[in-house]
């Protein structure tokens, strides 16, 4: 299962509704006592479908939803790493020899994935992208890197090798050949602002919105209830099972796991969450789910979650009272349970 597949789309919402005619209509909860139909609206982006659900008879709902959607796709073009025209391209390319402005949202967004790889030990770190391509994750094969290969990455990764100058917007990296990959906080990101389009330009209260399953941000509270919109976090080995359910309002929830991408290595499975640290393939973790304040910080702090371990994790949430998160452990069949899980 990848990443993008691990939230349970059949909990994403509660109602028993057929919603717009060329949609799936959504699974019923368990605590649902009348229907709610809701509008659902998709597109392909980022190689997974993001989905805008809005209570059905929201005023301009297909309009704004195909607004949202728009937002997710400009934000595609900006940061992906696989077309020669995105701006986080062009920066790669640059600025290892070179001062390089960057717009005023993606500064924000480097200067955020700063913080969080401070505030991660270096667990959560963009600047893998050298790390990546060595393992064959970019686009394959996938292999072991050889030992020189690996050290060759590990010198070029590091959050230390960039330099924000907040002054001008512009980024320059201390060596030529490190490379920014923005997918772990990339689709979490898309969503924030997709959701920001909502509520400034079309005043929306009420709606979910979904990468993959993987990145969930929900918008105030479902129809005819107060806790906010229900999401299920499906068992990354067993689909009928639930690792828990949760109400978001306001909040976003961001799960990592292992079980698609991997490689078989002298008997071992390796999975393509890669510890920046070690330039190794995370290993103890089987998923990791983090409830946030925006879906950029779910996203991110989810990798790193993966990657750290429950006690740092644990010690992670106890200094961030904002943050949530279900863990599950490799080897074992009930999750813990950290901080702000409602």
């Amino acid at each position: 299962m990848h990443r993008r597949d691990f939230l349970n789309p059949g909990q994403l919402a509660r109602t028993a509704g057929q919603v717009a005619a060329v949609l799936e209509p959504v699974a019923p909860s368990e605590d649902s006592t009348e229907e709610i139909a809701l509008l659902r609206v998709a597109r392909r982006a980022m190689a997974t479908t993001f989905e805008v659900v809005l209570p059905f008879g929201t005023p301009d709902g297909l309009a704004a939803a195909e607004a949202a959607l728009d937002e997710i796709d400009r934000i595609e073009a900006q940061l992906t790493v696989y077309r020669e025209t995105s701006e986080v391209t062009r920066l790669n390319q640059l600025a290892g020899r070179v001062s390089v402005p960057v717009e005023a949202g993606l500064f924000d967004l480097l200067a955020a994935c700063a913080k969080l790889s401070a505030g991660t030990e270096g667990a959560f770190d963009i600047t893998a992208g050298a790390l990546i391509k060595a393992w064959g994750f970019y686009r394959g094969p996938r292999r072991v890197p050889t030992a020189e290969a690996l050290a060759e990455a590990r010198m070029l990764t590091g959050m230390h090798h960039v330099h924000l100058d907040a002054e001008t917007h512009s980024v320059r990296f201390n060596c030529h050949g490190l490379e920014i990959n923005l997918g772990s906080i990339g689709k979490g990101y898309a969503l924030d602002r997709a959701a920001e389009i909502l509520r400034r330009d079309w005043s929306i209260s009420s709606g979910l919105l979904h990468g993959g399953h993987s990145s969930v941000y929900a918008i105030g509270t479902e129809p005819g209830s107060e806790r906010g919109w229900m999401v299920g976090i499906r068992h990354p080995w067993d689909p009928e099972r639930r690792l828990a359910v949760v109400r978001l309002r306001d909040q976003a929830l961001g799960t990592s796991a292992a079980t698609f991408q991997h490689l078989e290595h002298e008997g071992r499975k390796l999975g393509h969450l890669l510890d920046p640290r070690t330039g190794w393939p995370a290993e103890g973790m089987a998923s990791a789910s983090v409830i946030a304040p925006t879906a950029a910080e779910a996203d991110a702090l989810a990798t790193a979650f993966f990657i750290l371990g429950v006690e740092k994790a644990a010690a992670y949430c106890a200094t961030h009272s904002s943050i949530g998160a279900v863990l599950l452990q490799d080897g074992t069949t009930d999750p813990v349970t950290i901080g702000m899980i409602t």
